[in-house]
């Protein structure tokens, strides 16, 4: 009977297909122990056992039992994959399940971005249109905070799913495998904070009866001749309601923090796995501060003016929102626009200025983003300004030859005027033309020096800007010179023993030479008495 290996297909008779159960269950044991990091015999021998039998080429075999013919296929050099339950199978099953995850998180936050996008936009619709198109109790603003509500939910519960696929993450990255092991304090408070801020939204109140603002009824009211739209407020005693939906409608713009999650995970920084395999052998963190300094190395311009733009435009309207209260002209959009900007720019020319507590917040904060966004164009255009390797050496060059030239010059001045005030001397004229040789010999002296400090200036300058490279390739090749110095000195030193020893031999024949023939004379001696 043929025994049958797992990785080869039987063709044959029924006795053929089914046949030596024990000896595969004996080769699955030996592989599981191989798996596991046992040693032995066992392993060893299911090793030859399985790499004969997949070196073989097809054979034909015949069984003598029942006289049926049993071919059996082998095919060689086929890739194995891993069985079910060994370790090598979980492995790549949490690395598909990680990639999977992945996929689901930049999905869901996504999806959760976009919520909040549509939640803003609802509020901010809902707080143009009322008072002038409907009021607070009609039922289209319960119909427009009902949706706003309806966002708010859908966005909490895709929240709460993307921390669940985090912690999923969490546990394969760590290889956990109970799930209350990486429910953290912190991870806890931060799950409970993002989802207050995300819940923070006008509610749905009553509807009833209102007429709607009528434009001309305060046109004359407030300062000059202009008089914003008021806040949706409902009548009755409920007027601290505008205060309250003004508050939460400000507060709704803290959803915007899940724009840079959404960057981080759509990033080609996060994406890319030989970005990921480097910082991990650098102990880099891809957090969103390294993917915000990459951007702004990469696309600097780009990224201010969008953020730039975009914190004009909703303090802006944050500011509209605020100054309605009091009916001024600062709650036009054109208005704030314009005190905005110059808040930003921190000018203030103090033809506008917030008449509210919240639009003194607003212009408060935009003044901080504001100095801290024009140092960040100062750093950009710095950079974008500065001359690079190739333009600084070709500047420092011509510098160099330009003031070494001065200096050439001046020392000529110098030798010129004490030349000058030597045959003055010599000449003995009067002490006016003496007394002016030496005034021009001191300047001559002065503008020496200073064109001398200045090449000594450039110089230190140049010294700081050398290029690694080519500092990298003198020292190379100033260590290529002293090892084949060496390696010549080594070989002059072995010649030079090699001539000693040459010598020395010599020297030793010579001796050995004298000595016979010294000798030689007294044996001659001897033999005539």
């Amino acid at each position: 009977m043929p025994s049958h290996s797992r990785g080869n297909g039987l063709v044959g008779g029924k006795d053929g297909a089914l046949g030596n159960g024990a000896e595969d269950a004996d080769e699955e044991e030996g592989e599981d122990e191989r798996y596991r990091g046992r040693g032995g015999p066992g392993t060893h021998r299911g090793d030859m056992e399985l790499t004969e039998k997949s070196l073989l080429p097809a054979s034909k075999t015949e069984d003598q039992s029942d006289g049926r013919d049993c071919t059996e296929i082998t095919v060689s050099g086929s890739p194995r994959t891993p069985r079910p339950g060994s370790p090598h199978s979980l492995f790549f099953k949490k690395l598909v399940d990680r990639k999977l995850l992945q996929g689901d998180k930049k999905r869901l936050c996504a999806w959760a971005l976009g919520a909040a996008t549509l939640g803003i936009l609802l509020m901010v619709l809902h707080a143009e249109m009322c008072p002038v198109v409907y009021t607070a109790n009609m039922i289209p603003a319960f119909i427009m905070k009902c949706l706003i509500s309806l966002s708010t939910v859908c966005l909490i519960f895709l929240i709460v799913v993307f921390h669940y696929k985090d912690i999923q993450v969490f546990m394969i990255d760590h290889n956990l495998e109970d799930w209350r092991i990486a429910i953290t304090m912190p991870r806890v408070l931060g799950i409970i904070l993002e989802i207050a801020v995300c819940a923070v939204h006008p509610f749905a109140t009553g509807w009833g009866p209102q007429e709607p603002w009528d434009k001309g009824a305060g046109a004359n009211t407030g300062k000059g001749n202009f008089s914003s739209p008021p806040l949706c407020s409902s009548s009755g005693p409920a007027d601290a309601l505008s205060e309250l939906e003004l508050l939460l409608s400000c507060m709704m713009f803290l959803r915007l923090y899940l724009v840079h999650r959404a960057m981080l995970l759509h990033s080609k920084v996060l994406l890319s796995a030989s970005y990921r395999s480097i910082g991990s052998l650098n102990n880099i963190n891809f957090s969103f501060r390294f993917m915000l300094k990459v951007l702004m190395n990469t696309y600097p311009a780009r990224s201010l003016l969008c953020f730039i733009l975009m914190l004009w435009l909703c303090a802006s309207w944050m500011l509209t929102l605020c100054e309605r209260q009091t009916r001024e002209e600062t709650g036009r959009m054109d208005n704030a626009m314009w005190l905005i900007a110059i808040t930003f720019l921190t000018v203030g020319y103090g033809d506008l200025y917030p008449k509210t507590s919240c639009g003194k917040t607003v212009c408060l904060f935009t003044g901080v983003m504001g100095v801290g966004c024009t140092a960040m164009l100062v750093a950009v255009l710095t950079k974008k300004l500065a001359l690079n390797k190739g333009e600084k050496h070709v500047h420092h060059f011509m510098l160099d030859i330009q003031i070494t030239k001065e200096v050439r010059v001046a020392a000529a001045n110098v030798l010129r005027a004490c030349w000058l005030l030597h045959r003055s001397d010599r000449a003995k004229r009067g002490g006016e033309d003496s007394r002016g040789r030496q005034r021009q010999l001191l300047e001559a002296i002065r503008v020496f020096r200073y064109a001398r400090l200045k090449q000594r200036k450039l110089r230190d300058n140049a010294s700081e800007i050398v290029d690694p490279s080519m500092l990298q390739v003198m020292l190379y090749d100033l260590s290529s010179n002293w090892s084949k110095s060496y390696k010549d000195l080594e070989q002059r030193i072995v010649t030079m023993e090699t001539k000693l020893d040459n010598l020395a031999r010599a020297f030793q024949d010579t001796s050995a030479l004298l000595t016979r023939i010294a000798q030689q004379p007294r044996s001659l001696d001897n033999s005539f008495p």
